[in-house]
């Protein structure tokens, strides 16, 4: 894949929109689709993703300009890594989602330097793809939200997990206390992943940590959780507890391969070593703090299956911007 490259400065040069079209851009990703997927895949799947990937940066100014165009590159490069699709829905696959990170210190004010960057995050759905390409597992069933009018146990017996449920309808209170979703491994055997009411409340109280900012007029730190956690009539939102049961059900499966600018919901992605460089851009030794001002977060621009950006990786990050 050697023969198509391009450097950091000549993606530098680039408009932020201008960067997926870029002709070596397009030749790098069909290149990759077509070794990765199939060949003769790559050019639909570069047209296809292409006007996807442009149309969320079109839509969002805040991401588009304060990610560097080398992390915008490597977004859409790792959709042909990963053979996903960016198409939005109530259930899609992946995202794209704006991230600060720290790249270091201001010698005269000691104060932390960061630089915004594009990641490519993959749903608890898209995992679900991920995870059956490359038989980890034969079949997932959809996550099953439990109602307190329901009946439901379940059971860990010498590594032999079980689930007994009833719904009964209709559920007046509205209350769900516990989600699970049933998975056929790769031998047949079944596993579950269980979440329950406290599981979700304990992440809620990390979302209030992790959103805290200082309040001037307090003198305090102030934090306010997702908004999913309460949006159901003080409930937890459905579809947004549904992706969380995905991403613990998967918390202690071996790792997928992602690519160096994507994210799983599920895991901190470590940094792989020895894979083949699909970017074919030659990178300088360190990262040149940004010589402007940090910047703040901004409201998730992810669209489809929303998450809580508690789970960072690749570096000392500080939160969705």
């Amino acid at each position: 894949m050697s023969n198509i490259a391009l450097t950091v400065d000549e993606l530098n040069k680039l408009q932020p929109l201008d960067i997926v079209t870029n002709d070596i851009v397009r030749s790098r990703f069909i290149q990759i689709y077509d070794t990765l997927w199939g060949a003769g895949l790559g050019e639909a799947a570069y047209e296809r993703e292409s006007i996807y990937f442009n149309r969320l940066l079109s839509d969002d100014e805040y991401l588009r300009t304060k990610s560097t165009r080398f992390s915008i590159f490597t977004a859409f490069i790792d959709l042909a890594v990963c053979g996903l699709s960016l198409e939005q829905g109530v259930r899609a696959l992946c995202y794209l989602q704006g991230r600060n990170f720290k790249v270091g210190a201001d010698p005269q004010t000691g104060k932390n330097k960061y630089e915004g960057r594009l990641t490519l995050t993959i749903s608890g759905y898209g995992e679900l793809v991920l995870r059956e390409r490359t038989g980890q597992i034969r079949h997932a069933d959809n996550p099953v939200l439990v109602y307190d009018e329901d009946e439901f146990s379940f059971s860990d017996v010498d590594g032999r997990k079980s689930v007994s449920y009833t719904c009964h309808i209709p559920h007046k209170s509205n209350h769900i206390v516990a989600c699970f979703l049933r998975i056929t491994r790769a031998d047949g055997t079944t596993d579950y992943g269980v979440m329950f009411e406290e599981d979700w409340l304990r992440l809620k109280n990390y979302s209030i940590r992790n959103n805290q900012k200082w309040d001037a007029a307090a003198h305090a730190m102030v934090g306010k959780a997702n908004d999913l956690y309460v949006s159901n009539n003080g409930e937890i939102d459905a579809g947004f507890l549904c992706a969380k049961c995905i991403k613990h059900a998967f918390k202690t499966y071996p790792k997928v391969r992602i690519g160096k600018g994507t994210e799983l919901e599920t895991q901190q992605p470590d940094n792989i070593p020895d894979e083949e460089d699909f970017y074919g851009v030659q990178e300088e030794p360190a990262v040149k703090p940004d010589p402007n001002p940090a910047f703040g977060n901004a409201p998730d621009t992810s669209a489809g299956v929303t998450v809580d950006p508690a789970d960072n990786g690749g570096g000392e990050d500080d939160g969705a911007f």
